[in-house]
């Protein structure tokens, strides 16, 4: 199934994470449709050890497929934030280019240290993407 194909397939996917990835401990994920063309996605996804991924993203879907406007997704070790991505453009940083908007703040310096984050989009889910870096995270 493709979770884009209607907010419906998406609600799915979304209300479903536990059951298609076993890691997943609990999740506070809730969709809100904004209109008849827009929907918010937020809340977080709990792993064991202290992690989390808390999210929000913004969808729209006119006849077609769902697309994500826009996001935000944090990791957290308990009361750590280790990581975030955002879409949001740096058109100066030419080691972003070829993934441009999307990016991913690491550590040491999380605010200023940007690097490439080509398993995000626009048009596919990232969940599963950030799921499985948590997962990698668990094994070490």
């Amino acid at each position: 199934m493709n979770p884009f194909l209607s907010l419906r397939n998406y609600e799915e996917f979304v209300y479903t994470l536990k059951q298609r990835f076993p890691l997943v401990q609990g999740s506070t994920l809730i969709v809100i449709p904004r209109g008849k063309r827009m929907a918010i996605v937020q809340g977080e996804i709990a792993f064991a050890h202290g992690y989390r991924i808390t999210l929000k993203e913004r969808l729209s879907f006119d006849e077609g497929p769902v697309v994500i406007e826009d996001y935000g997704y944090e990791l957290w070790r308990y009361m750590d934030k280790i990581a975030w991505y955002d879409a949001q453009p740096h058109i100066d940083d030419a080691t972003l280019a070829s993934t441009h908007p999307h990016h991913k703040h690491i550590l040491p310096d999380i605010k200023h240290h940007r690097i490439p984050a080509p398993d995000m989009s626009f048009t596919q889910p990232n969940l599963p993407a950030l799921i499985r870096e948590i997962e990698d995270l668990l094994k070490e």
